[in-house]
């Protein structure tokens, strides 16, 4: 029998925050705030103050979040957890902020975490995972456990009008991403398969909306429960060949996780494709319905043609854009296959991938 997990309350919409106030306060008398310097500053952390205020719970704020989070910032976050005297922590921010959270929740014996996401993306606030990277070893390391699941989930759409819309786009195709592999992974099942088909509906239609108009409430909201949608199915399905792929672009060259994710998505799944033409061809018709007139492989073709237009609608760069140099690229190659296999994602995916096939996929994404 299969486990689906999600966050024990979830609160989504207008003033969600204040609605979950009563159940955030029967986890701690004194919280330990997860940020980043620029969301200390936006609306959602003034909420999240007043909120606590209201409630009686005292809070300490940490908000040296400066990007994705390495091991010294959490290092860092959990000592003033500890000065501090905590016993929750909350993590308000992007992908990053909450997934440090979950970090220090590990630390400091498995604490309550409540994570507030101001982007609609990476779908932290619904999974059981971090990342962290080594600073040493230049490898980004995946923490799994039940534990770091959090215990409420507080989407206010209104919290992501702010995102710039670049990062817009990088955490709306990281969403994308988590949807379509959480599909197309061995380990989907019948819930994650309705979460899944329904992101990734939601994201085809509405995140061009949102990245062209950052102040478009309903496109807002459309992706805020389509990025909660897809991290529950990562959380119970898992990734596939893109993360395992992404992780070390990320870790080496520093490339935002969304954005490398972008990167590599077509060229990822095309390679993924003759693994379950009929699963790629049914999120095709179901974003495209012109596509019900074809057969499997034809359909799950023009599907991926279709998430390679959004990605150029969305501006994504190649490699070269960003300013990676091609001989430093291509002497990380055996590297980066080596990390993307051992990572064990690349093996959820519905074809079998060796190094060999992860590098032929870096060449190529390189060429673009």
């Amino acid at each position: 029998m299969a486990q689906f997990m999600i966050p024990e309350k979830v609160y989504i919409g207008k003033d969600a925050f204040d609605e979950a106030l009563p159940e955030i306060k029967k986890l701690g008398t004194k919280a330990l705030i997860v940020t980043g310097k620029h969301v200390a500053a936006s609306q959602a952390m003034s909420d999240v103050l007043s909120g606590l205020a209201k409630a009686g719970i005292s809070n300490a704020v940490f908000d040296g979040i400066t990007g994705e989070p390495t091991d010294v910032m959490i290092s860092q976050a959990t000592e003033a957890f500890i000065d501090g005297k905590c016993n929750l922590i909350i993590g308000v921010g992007g992908g990053s902020p909450m997934d440090s959270a979950k970090a220090v929740s590990a630390k400091t014996g498995f604490v309550p975490i409540v994570a507030v996401p101001t982007t609609a993306g990476t779908g932290s606030e619904a999974t059981r995972f971090t990342v962290i990277t080594d600073s040493e070893k230049d490898i980004k390391e995946l923490i799994a456990d039940d534990r770091i699941l959090p215990k409420v989930a507080v989407v206010d759409p209104e919290y992501s009008i702010s995102s710039p819309q670049k990062i817009t786009a990088q955490t709306g195709l990281d969403a994308l991403t988590h949807a379509v592999e959480a599909y197309t992974s061995k380990k989907a099942g019948v819930l994650t398969d309705a979460y899944a088909s329904e992101a990734v509906r939601k994201i085809m239609k509405y995140l061009p909306v949102a990245y062209e108009d950052g102040n478009d409430i309903e496109a807002r909201t459309q992706m805020s429960e389509a990025a909660f949608m897809a991290g529950v199915c990562i959380s119970n399905s898992s990734v596939t060949i893109v993360h395992g792929m992404s992780r070390p672009i990320g870790a080496l060259y520093h490339v935002p996780h969304g954005l490398s994710n972008a990167m590599l998505l077509p060229d990822a799944l095309r390679f993924a494709l003759p693994g379950a033409y009929d699963r790629f061809a049914y999120l095709g018709r179901i974003t495209h319905r012109e596509l019900s007139q074809y057969d499997d492989k034809m359909a799950a073709e023009k599907f991926i043609d279709d998430i390679e237009s959004l990605c150029k609608v969305c501006r994504v760069p190649t490699l070269k854009e960003y300013g990676i140099r091609e001989e430093e690229f291509k002497n990380s190659i055996a590297k980066m296959s080596h990390d993307a296999i051992a990572s064990g994602s690349p093996g959820n995916t519905r074809r079998e991938v060796t190094e060999q096939d992860c590098a032929n996929i870096y060449e190529k994404v390189y060429r673009r």
